[in-house]
């Protein structure tokens, strides 16, 4: 099938994010686990401009290290793109240029944002009108976050973390992320994480996994305090394990006033939430004077969307 090009070049904007409570299920007989999330999508996006090419080809920048970034068709972006052309019966190509502002495997699912704007920024250069219900189908192929760099705002999420209902929220949030040298592996924290629960003597199957509901009502009552309290990261154990360093950057966080510190998603970014943007700021210039790369950012943004 053919297709009249709407524009020559589409630039579509994708949201990273942070994980504000995180409950993992045991390991299920497929080798995947069963979780319960609140997402919040923040202020730190992912850049991807699309133009027609005969090929599938990827250049990928930014403001973070991308030297870990595949090109090739284990880009998540790169397969987002065929999957488009495949469902639209789209016989040619796309040349995509990533500009990378989210830290590479560092938990906030930056890798997820350039599939889901992949998928928008080819339905729209292609002029293929996939719909919504459609692109989500083809995001949740992908990954279990790349349905939520769509969709954006903040929500819950369960199952593997894809089957999405959007929560209320009032306000803004204000976090400070601290990016880590080096990525983890998400599967290697899930793994590590099983380990740990079998040494514990907790292997057994927990209950399905959910969102703790006090974090659902600070949310709607726009209480950073509240969210604190009862915002929460299975994987955080695990992650810490892999990476014992990272102690000393939430220690440091909590010293400096943050209302709560966690691991972002498998990390190992980490996420400290502030009272409001003045105590942001305060925060983020104290770790930045300990030699450390913070950035300000605040939540709820909107999902993936053609600039």
């Amino acid at each position: 099938m053919t297709h009249a090009f709407v524009a020559d070049r589409v630039h579509v904007r994708a949201p990273g994010k942070l994980n504000l409570f995180f409950e993992v299920g045991d390991v299920q007989d497929d080798g995947y686990h069963d979780v319960a999330s609140a997402y919040q999508a923040v202020s730190l996006f992912e850049d991807v401009w699309a133009e027609p090419a005969d090929d599938f080809t990827i250049a990928i920048s930014g403001t973070v290290d991308v030297s870990g970034v595949p090109a090739d068709d284990r880009n998540l972006a790169l397969r987002a793109a065929r999957l488009v052309a495949q469902k639209a019966g789209y016989a040619g190509g796309v040349h995509l240029d990533v500009v990378k502002h989210v830290p590479v495997a560092g938990g906030m699912g930056g890798g997820s944002a350039d599939a889901a704007a992949a998928l928008v920024a080819c339905d729209a250069l292609w002029g293929t009108d996939l719909g919504a219900a459609t692109l989500h189908q083809l995001a949740a192929r992908l990954g279990a976050d790349v349905p939520f760099a769509l969709m954006g705002g903040t929500a819950v999420g369960t199952g593997r973390g894809d089957e999405l209902s959007a929560a209320l929220v009032r306000g803004r949030f204000d976090w400070v992320v601290v990016p880590a040298e080096g990525g983890l592996s998400t599967p290697e924290v899930y793994a590590h994480l099983d380990v740990l629960r079998a040494d514990h003597g907790a292997l057994s199957r927990v209950r399905t996994p959910a969102v703790d509901p006090g974090v659902l009502k600070a949310l709607r009552a726009g209480d950073p305090v509240a969210l604190a309290e009862h915002a929460r990261n299975d994987l955080q154990a695990a992650a810490l394990s892999l990476r014992p360093d990272l102690r000393a950057t939430l220690e440091l966080g909590d010293q400096a006033g943050a209302l709560a510190g966690m691991v972002s998603g498998s990390g190992p970014t980490l996420a400290f939430l502030a009272a409001d943007a003045e105590a942001a700021l305060e925060l983020q210039v104290v770790l930045s004077a300990a030699g450390l790369r913070a950035l300000h950012v605040h939540g709820p943004v909107p999902g993936t969307r053609v600039m």
